[in-house]
């Protein structure tokens, strides 16, 4: 467990890969941080269990309700990183519509846009067969940009409900990482950015070569 960034009115922190965010069998991310330090913490947000990255702990119930507020409007920009062993429909670009219910726990994404999911991304390749994407969610919908990029034909590596399952097991983890954070929080603004440091299709040097691009992710959408 690593505090990336202590305010007292906030902690950043970063979530390892394959934990899950809500105590289930086992104490969860939650749980385990607020007993690591000692204090209780108050989630703003929450990763799938597969994800990695950067997350906000409120320190107090009144800035959990001002974060959630921020997030309402929008106000706090998130980027991810994802690494899928297909191409895209598209390089570049958007993906927008409703989301809905399918089995098992499952999600797709319709045509229709009464209250849509809408992610922006951008990629590139990688080593052989490997490509890169950069993903700025700008709505907070379930399984959201897993599904998104599933609905462009390039499901994340090692994402066992949205890839193929048997193809998807063999690898370490699931690649999807919780690459950076930007908001504004009492006229103050605040910028993080963490690089994965799990997984080998995220550690070798072609990622972070393409990394040092993509240093300052707000700068490219």
């Amino acid at each position: 467990m690593t505090i990336f960034y202590d305010h007292h009115n906030f902690i950043i922190t970063t979530k390892k890969a394959g934990v899950n965010f809500h105590s289930e069998e086992e104490a969860g991310f939650v749980v385990q941080m607020s007993k690591h330090l000692g204090i209780p913490l108050f989630p703003v947000h929450r990763l799938d269990k597969m994800t990695s990255g950067l997350v906000i702990f409120a320190k107090s119930s009144e800035v959990a309700a001002q974060f959630g507020r921020m997030f309402e409007k929008r106000e706090i920009e998130k980027y991810y990183l994802a690494i899928s062993m297909r191409k895209p429909k598209k390089k570049m670009g958007w993906v927008k519509g409703d989301m809905a219910s399918a089995r098992r726990g499952d999600y797709k994404l319709l045509s229709t846009m009464e209250n849509p999911a809408i992610t922006q991304f951008v990629s590139c390749a990688l080593r052989t067969h490997e490509r890169g994407f950069l993903i700025k969610p700008h709505t907070g919908k379930t399984h959201q940009i897993r599904v998104a990029l599933k609905s462009l034909g390039a499901p994340i590596a090692g994402d066992e409900r949205y890839a193929q399952a048997d193809v998807a097991r063999k690898e370490d983890r699931g690649y999807l990482h919780a690459y950076a954070l930007r908001f504004h929080l009492n006229d103050e603004e605040f910028c993080f950015v963490s690089p994965p440091n799990e997984g080998e299709r995220f550690v070798n040097d072609t990622v972070k070569m393409r990394l040092e691009q993509w240093g300052e992710p707000w700068k490219l959408f």
